[in-house]
């Protein structure tokens, strides 16, 4: 079976920055508190105007250049949201038309935070089956639009952003193993409760804000811990290798406090993990695949490397990938 690799990435970042000192005008809170408990300097928010689709659309054309791939030849599109620009049609056909993948299927995945690398792993799979040679996956998020600013154990997490890869077949390196896994025992730590068929959209529920991101801070937290150790370990031993073996961690961007814990259990060096957290905040889908293309923007990423990306969002959900580097296929 021929193996999936990633031959082209981008991300986008809205121009409108957001400090914590900005944030101490609007709630309770101080920079200090925010950088203690959650390590976030600033956050990107995207404006009124701008939809989550816009935000993709630009992640997807650097990740196109950088594959030398016309929108045309895509065969298909998958995005990664928890806030797509509408509940129906998906946003992946609504960047389908956008870009000009006049030949592309498209659909979108909600895993929360954990949604890109589950992208990832869908479509390597359609690669490496032989159905499909050229799969564009974006992880993409609008979170300002569901947060509620009044809220200071939640406003100060989110931005908005998004990130993109490109997906070719490869004889060598690839994707070497995924790790995929959820706890619906878990639902009800992080989530947005109106909107569905559960709590359609009333009158009342604009009113008391369910429209809005809750979370129970302290079992995703400990969630996050456990799990992110335990996934990153299990895709190295489903792919044959050991922590050892790695050169490049990169985590779902959710707390440097979270992050350092992984960095000590996995008895990596700072050099070994990408961090990006304190500039952007917590985007979400989008997190990974952001991290993922400024670490290759920053030359951290050669050919050869073995490279752990790592997730863990609503659901609960995780997700890890295993992947040799190997661009030029």
């Amino acid at each position: 079976m021929r193996k999936a690799t990633i031959t082209g990435w981008g991300s986008y970042l809205p121009p409108n920055v957001v400090t914590n000192k900005e944030l101490e005008k609007i709630v309770d809170t101080t920079d200090q508190w925010i950088q203690k408990r959650t390590g976030i300097k600033k956050r990107r928010i995207a404006d009124e105007d701008t939809s989550t689709s816009d935000l993709a659309l630009e992640a997807s054309y650097k990740a196109l250049e950088k594959a030398n791939l016309d929108p045309e030849e895509l065969d298909l599109i998958i995005v990664s949201t928890v806030t797509p620009d509408m509940v129906f049609p998906a946003t992946a056909c609504i960047i389908q038309e956008k870009i000009g993948a006049n030949k592309a299927a498209a659909f979108d995945l909600e895993a929360g935070c954990s949604g890109f690398v589950y992208g990832l792993s869908v479509g390597a799979q359609f690669i490496e089956t032989g159905l499909y040679n050229n799969v564009l996956v974006i992880g993409a998020e609008s979170l300002s639009k569901i947060t509620d600013w009044d809220d200071r154990n939640t406003c100060v997490l989110f931005g908005d952003g998004a990130g993109a890869a490109v997906l070719q077949p490869t004889e060598k390196g690839g994707f070497l193993s995924f790790d995929l896994g959820s706890d619906g025992s878990g639902a009800d730590a992080l989530y947005m409760e109106a909107g569905g068929s559960l709590n359609p959209a009333s009158l009342e529920t604009v009113k008391n804000k369910m429209h809005t991101i809750r979370m129970e801070g302290t079992p995703v937290f400990k969630f996050a811990v456990k799990t992110m150790k335990r996934a990153s370990l299990d895709v190295l031993k489903k792919a044959g290798l050991t922590i050892d073996d790695l050169d490049l961690l990169i985590p779902h961007q959710a707390n440097t406090r979270i992050i350092k814990s992984a960095r000590r259990k996995l008895k990596l060096t700072e050099e070994q993990i990408y961090v990006n957290l304190p500039e952007v905040g917590n985007t979400s889908s989008a997190s990974v695949a952001i991290a993922l293309a400024e670490a290759k923007e920053k030359s951290m990423i050669k050919n050869g490397d073995r490279l752990v990306m790592v997730a863990f969002g609503a659901g609960l959900t995780w997700a890890a990938t295993v992947i040799e580097w190997n661009e030029n296929i």
